[in-house]
C-alpha cells in the first residue's frame, strides 16, 4: 500500500490545482504536519465518488477519505452513507465506512443565507453590502438567501 489520499467535490479542470492548494492549507492550519495526504480534486460530486470507490476497490492505497457537499440537511452525522444513499442513490462501497466521508456543509450557499452581523464575526468582513432579506427560520432558507445584484 503507497500513499493516503482525500478525493475531493471541486476544482474542475481549471481550478483543480487551487483546490488542492486550498484543501492542503486546510489541513495544515488544522495542525496536519508531515506527510500530508494527497488532495484529489475530482470537480462534480459523482465524479469524486467513482474516484473514491475505484481507488478503494484498487487496495493500493493504505488511508482513503471522501469530501463533498452534503447538498442537504444530514439527519445523522455518525451515518453518512445512509445520507448519501439517500440523497444520491451511491450505494456504501465494500470496504468503506461512515469514517471515510467528510459532508461540507449544506451547500456553499449556506454562508450567504446567516445574517450579515454573524457572517461578518466569521470572515472578519464587512458584509453591510449584501441585500440581505431578514432571515425567519432554517426550515425556509431559500427564502432568506440573499442576492447579489
Amino acid at each position: 500500500m503507497s500513499e493516503d489520499r482525500i478525493y475531493v467535490e471541486g476544482g474542475s479542470d481549471a481550478l483543480a490545482t487551487r483546490c488542492r492548494e486550498g484543501f492542503r492549507k486546510l489541513l495544515e492550519k488544522a495542525g496536519f504536519t508531515g506527510r500530508i495526504p494527497r488532495i484529489v480534486a475530482c470537480g462534480g460530486r459523482d465524479e469524486a465518488y467513482d474516484d473514491f470507490e475505484n481507488a478503494l476497490a484498487s487496495g493500493k492505497y493504505a488511508h482513503l477519505a471522501l469530501i463533498v457537499d452534503s447538498e442537504d440537511p444530514v439527519q445523522d452525522i455518525e451515518k453518512t452513507w445512509e445520507h448519501l444513499k439517500a440523497r444520491d442513490g451511491w450505494e456504501r462501497p465494500p470496504g468503506a465506512d461512515d469514517a471515510q466521508v467528510f459532508l461540507m456543509t449544506t451547500c456553499m450557499e449556506t454562508w450567504i443565507v446567516a445574517d450579515r452581523d454573524s457572517l461578518g464575526s466569521i470572515t472578519k468582513t464587512a458584509c453591510k453590502s449584501l441585500p440581505c432579506r431578514p432571515q425567519t427560520s432554517w426550515s425556509n432558507a431559500t427564502d432568506t438567501m440573499c442576492r447579489i445584484d
